[in-house]
């Protein structure tokens, strides 16, 4: 089976002269010193249904090379096959302002398709082909040049069998008439990339602030919403902005002018000392839509037998459907549910007709 390494823009063009039909799709990215994962290294496979397919391991560190790949990102007619790629398709926008599609995902196929619930690409590769692949770059650094031998294998083996367990789940799913179900998923998953924003309510899901106030709790929110448009503006991890510690304790506990915040900043090693302006800023500025926040539920104050029975229905309706745990509502998409009494983006489409029915009477139930 043969692997190119693409070192020149125009290599990459030559390759897509006769357009293919799909391309198994993945990259390997680098997250540990920025906020965007940056795009180190670009895996294509192509090729005919009837053939192995070529493996062009692309170096998008060359100028022009980003150029030379959006193109065939961006064209529609071809399907691109990849394996859990939420964080790729983030990597593509960030470098290529485009996110691939239509996509069909292998890890999702696999769970529609009653396999297995979250699989990682070996273990599916496995399953579905007998292959067992190496895992023994997982934590290389891709960005360093030239690459070994090693790594150029393991990034080949990501999308070397992307074609045949695209036939395999592909036909599973026709069978059980569910190709549909994972065009919905698929397309959610491409809008989510596309429309990528911090999360509007990221104080909620954060256990420390299930134990503030109201108003403490609205503080957190806006140091958070605060963190996540300075680390995206400045590409940088969240945590180097402010950590959720530091977070919390300045919403329980909050100076009571900009000299106590800098006082409680010179305190405490790697705190944002620089930053104190801005963060007195954004810890005294009301949101406009703040009042409109979910609290942070504590556990203990949500009513688990009503909790229970939803995961009963659901657990049930997963067994009708030959599906695994998780895949139909995860027990936080039910929480969200209950607390705020609105289907979520998530359990929306073929989820919400699978469950309705038999989550509405627990929903409205007093």
């Amino acid at each position: 089976m043969p692997v190119a390494w693409i070192t020149d823009p125009a290599a990459l063009r030559a390759r897509f002269a006769s357009k293919p039909a799909r391309i198994g799709l993945d990259t390997e990215f680098i997250r540990e010193r920025t906020y965007w994962p940056q795009l180190a290294l670009v895996q294509i496979a192509i090729g005919d249904a009837d053939g192995e397919p070529d493996i062009l391991l692309i170096d998008p560190l060359v100028p022009g090379m980003l150029e030379a790949l959006t193109p065939v990102l961006a064209d529609e007619s071809i399907v691109k096959v990849m394996h859990s790629p939420s964080e790729d398709l983030v990597a593509f926008k960030h470098a290529c302002k485009v996110v691939p599609k239509p996509l069909f995902d292998t890890q999702l196929a696999a769970a529609l398709a009653g396999i297995g619930g979250g699989l990682g690409y070996q273990k599916l590769v496995e399953q579905l082909t007998g292959i067992a692949l190496a895992k023994g770059e997982t934590r290389s650094d891709w960005l360093r040049r030239p690459l070994s031998p090693s790594q150029l294998e393991y990034a080949a083996d990501d999308v070397r069998h992307l074609f045949e367990m695209h036939d395999q789940l592909d036909r599973k799913l026709r069978e059980l008439d569910r190709r549909e179900w994972l065009a919905e998923d698929a397309a959610r998953t491409v809008q989510n990339a596309e429309n990528e924003a911090p999360e509007r309510w990221p104080h909620a899901t954060m256990r420390s602030a299930q134990f503030l106030d109201r108003p403490a709790q609205l503080r957190l929110l806006r140091l958070l919403r605060w963190r996540d448009v300075y680390a995206r503006d400045n590409d940088r991890p969240r945590s180097w902005i402010l950590d959720n510690e530091l977070a919390v304790t300045l919403a329980r506990t909050p100076p009571i002018d900009r000299a106590g915040l800098q006082r409680t900043l010179d305190a405490i090693p790697k705190s944002p000392r620089r930053l104190a302006d801005a963060l007195w800023s954004a810890l005294t500025t009301p949101l406009p839509d703040e009042e409109d926040a979910p609290d942070a539920v504590q556990s203990e104050q949500r009513d688990k037998q009503r909790l229970r029975k939803l995961q009963d229905a659901v657990a049930a309706r997963s067994a009708e459907l030959g599906l695994p745990d998780g895949v139909l509502a995860s027990r936080r998409w039910l929480e969200v549910l209950m607390d705020q009494g609105e289907w979520p983006e998530a359990l929306a489409g073929w989820r919400r007709r699978a469950l309705e029915p038999g989550l509405a009477p627990l929903l409205q139930a007093s």
